[in-house]
């Protein structure tokens, strides 16, 4: 991957603020969702707007209902009730591939066919670009290289996929999503099977995406990642949406404990000044911890 580990810790002050009395464009929304998997319901009567151009984090426990939302969000889970909806449209309007244009999506778990190589699957992410005669352009040719360097894999192009490490997959999946070239990438998980040097130069990467003018929207486990690099952040539990907004102003220890049932103190990053969880235990001597910036 391009990106450097620490390309984010000034990437807030590079990023262009808004009017603080004009609010974001919205294309990407939920109305009124419940989402359910046979008799379990997930969510219910969620409401949620995606902020145009930002990096929105969702967080939460394990089994909250953060992936589903997701896969509502790209229509692969119908709502029960209510709807989702792009650009004023339901998400269930638009033709499969017309909306894949517009919606990149990384599941939690992708499967790739048996004896596939790099390349082949990175390729995959061109078809909704593709006519119906599956004609290939060098447009095509050139989204698929630039994913496979941004991701870091073009030195496994030719290797199958079944052979490389679970890293390694992960990457080849990034690269992908990425050949999609989609105005919105929606991402369950993208830093898992990552090591740390990878995990922070892919999220690093998104955030450029992000400064480029593309909306991210990543589902993460890890707190202080989702401080660090996200404009916008949604907690969930129980399917409901506990708190949003950017991290600084709702993460405090309060919300931590709501959330993840966790006592903690919130302390600023040393390297961004953003919100730092700082998980305490029982016996663990705690001092005041020092103030967020602003």
């Amino acid at each position: 991957m391009t990106a450097h580990p620490d390309a984010r810790a000034d990437a807030r002050a590079g990023t262009p603020e808004a009017h603080p009395d004009t609010p974001p464009t919205v294309r990407l929304t939920a109305r009124d969702l419940t989402l359910r998997y046979g008799d379990r319901v997930v969510s219910t009567r969620l409401n949620l707007d995606i902020p145009d151009g930002a990096f929105t984090a969702v967080v939460g426990p394990n089994g909250c209902g953060k992936s589903t939302l997701l896969r509502a969000f790209v229509r692969l889970l119908r709502p029960d009730s209510g709807h989702v909806g792009f650009d004023g449209r339901d998400v269930g309007d638009y033709p499969a591939k017309a909306l894949a244009r517009q919606l990149g999506f990384l599941p939690q778990d992708p499967l790739a066919p048996e004896d596939i190589r790099v390349r082949q699957l990175v390729r995959r992410g061109r078809f909704p670009h593709q006519s119906l005669l599956g004609l290939w352009a060098p447009g095509d040719e050139e989204a698929v290289e630039e994913a496979m360097v941004a991701a870091g894999v073009e030195d496994l192009a030719d290797r199958l996929v079944r052979e490389l490490s679970g890293g390694q997959r992960q990457r080849v999946w990034v690269a992908m999503v990425l050949a999609q070239r989609t105005p919105y990438l929606l991402l369950d998980e993208p830093t898992s099977f990552l090591d740390i040097t990878h995990q922070y130069q892919l999220l690093a990467l998104l955030s450029e995406l992000r400064d480029r003018g593309r909306t991210v929207i990543a589902v993460l486990h890890d707190i202080n990642q989702a401080c660090r690099f996200a404009d916008h952040m949604v907690a969930v539990r129980e399917g409901r949406v506990v708190a949003e907004g950017v991290p600084a102003d709702i993460v405090d220890a309060a919300l931590i404990k709501d959330v993840f049932d966790l006592p903690s103190l919130i302390v600023p990053d040393p390297v961004t000044g953003t919100p730092m969880v700082v998980p305490t235990l029982q016996g663990d001597r705690v001092e005041h911890p020092p103030p967020l910036p602003g």
